[in-house]
């Protein structure tokens, strides 16, 4: 497991007067250690967990099918399986947390992902410890990354930048949105990434369309092209998405582009530790004014091991609470992106980057692509 990360939860822990923590979900079993098991994010009962108590101590909880995947990754660490189909997995991890000396334990679970009837049988099975939600300590914990994460995170986004420049770069009038998603899934592996999440391609009037994959439309002149995906290394995920046009813009395209550089420069001069997440968003809301083009509830949100994190730069910037503000720390690394969707002349723009919050301000890390003018796809 991964020695800065568990020392901070076992602080958190201590500090909280809890005996241990469970994680539950894949984001929270990465972040202790370092690796998704392939199946659990795609298979719900196939539990896989990391267990992590105040003093120190580390195990972890997967199924048979898995067991050589998580062995081969922390042969170090102590691992209990479960059968799948065969046993009650709340029973096994209940024995081996009873074999913990945990029997009795004040103990954190993610309450939001752990399914109620799990949570029901595993609370039987140990009448005598107390279960606590923990899954905003861990989020919280997750919002200040280490120098590690920091450096996974901008291969990521350059990965993602790249490989969308690449399928821009390939195609040209004619050629449909399945063509740029080829060139674009290839390149996301060929530059290194495990995998890939949310790939949007989305031209002409279907750019209006918030999160659409490619389809058989084929690229005329004076369209606008959304381009989105996130590339995927060891459950860190960063997205990057570009806007380009085929030939000759539309209308307006390039004075609404203009506004949507003019508001990626105004977050990266706002962004530095101690600023309000609130405070940027009504900066943007009221740039968006000027040219009266709807809002959107935000512009920004944390990012590393889920596609949305804690702190969101808008409206509802804290786990969703309306009306609260949150305030920019060092070591956050934020997605950010400046978009209208309905600009009013039939097409849509986003120009969505990585920052890392440093001491002195916000440094970008989709880096690869200048992104001051529209991008132009040939004929």
């Amino acid at each position: 497991m991964r020695k800065t990360i568990v020392d901070k939860i076992a602080r958190t822990l201590r500090a909280e007067g809890l005996d241990a923590v469970v994680t539950s979900s894949p984001e929270n079993f990465a972040y202790l250690t370092g690796f998704v098991v392939p199946t659990q994010p795609l298979i719900r009962h196939r539990h896989a967990m990391a267990i992590l108590t105040a003093d120190g101590r580390e195990s972890l909880f997967g199924v048979d099918m898995e067991a050589t995947t998580i062995a081969n990754k922390a042969p170090e660490t102590p691992l209990t399986v479960w059968r799948e189909f065969h046993d009650d997995p709340m029973a096994v991890l209940a024995d081996a947390l009873e074999k913990a000396g945990l029997g009795a334990a004040a103990i954190g679970l993610e309450m939001d992902y752990l399914p109620a009837g799990d949570f029901a049988r595993l609370a039987a099975r140990m009448p005598k410890a107390r279960f606590v939600p923990f899954e905003s300590q861990l989020s919280r914990a997750r919002q200040i990354k280490t120098e590690e994460e920091v450096a996974l995170i901008h291969r990521l986004s350059r990965i993602a930048d790249q490989a969308i420049a690449d399928s821009l770069a390939a195609v040209r009038t004619g050629d449909t949105e399945l063509d740029i998603a080829a060139v674009l899934t290839r390149r996301i592996y060929e530059l290194g990434a495990e995998n890939f999440k949310l790939l949007i391609v989305a031209t002409g009037e279907r750019s209006q369309l918030p999160n659409v994959g490619p389809s058989s439309r084929k690229l005329q002149p004076r369209d606008v092209c959304r381009v989105e995906i996130f590339s995927v290394i060891n459950g860190y995920q960063a997205g990057v998405c570009r806007t380009a046009y085929v030939e000759e813009p539309p209308a307006m395209a390039k004075e609404i582009w203009d506004l949507m550089v003019e508001c990626k420069y105004a977050i990266l001069d706002r962004i530095r530790p101690g600023a309000s997440c609130l405070a940027i968003y009504n900066d943007f809301i009221a740039r968006l004014e000027k040219m009266k083009l709807p809002p959107i509830s935000f512009v920004g949100h944390g990012v590393g091991l889920h596609l949305h994190e804690d702190p969101y730069i808008g409206a509802t910037p804290i786990l969703g609470r309306p009306g609260e503000d949150a305030v920019i720390e060092e070591n956050m690394v934020l997605g950010f992106e400046p978009l209208c969707y309905r600009t009013g002349y039939g097409f849509g723009v986003q120009n969505k980057d990585v920052l890392h919050v440093s001491a002195g301000g916000a440094v970008l890390l989709s880096d690869h692509t200048n992104t001051d003018k529209l991008i132009r796809i040939g004929a």
